[in-house]
């Protein structure tokens, strides 16, 4: 948790990067990131829990449902 962090808030989970281009995009490789970006039972958290734009949720949304279809990360509680 940061200093700056009210009670119940998480600190912010910095998963969007740059590549060399300069566009901004979210790894789906990146395992452990995108795991914290997900409740016990699988799903993906909100935006407000998060703390990212509309932007990032999409992209964390489509790097984690391209994890579970390559089989990096389940689709359900019963592996996590």
């Amino acid at each position: 948790m940061t200093q700056f962090a009210r009670f119940g808030q998480t600190a912010k989970i910095k998963v969007a990067r740059k590549s060399a281009k300069g566009k901004v995009f979210v790894d789906y490789k990146d395992i452990d990131k995108l795991r914290r970006m997900m409740s016990p039972n699988g799903k993906i958290h909100g935006r407000k829990r998060l703390m990212t734009s509309a932007l990032e949720q999409r992209m964390i949304a489509q790097a984690i449902k391209r994890a579970r279809f390559l089989g990096l990360l389940p689709y359900t509680s019963a592996t996590l």
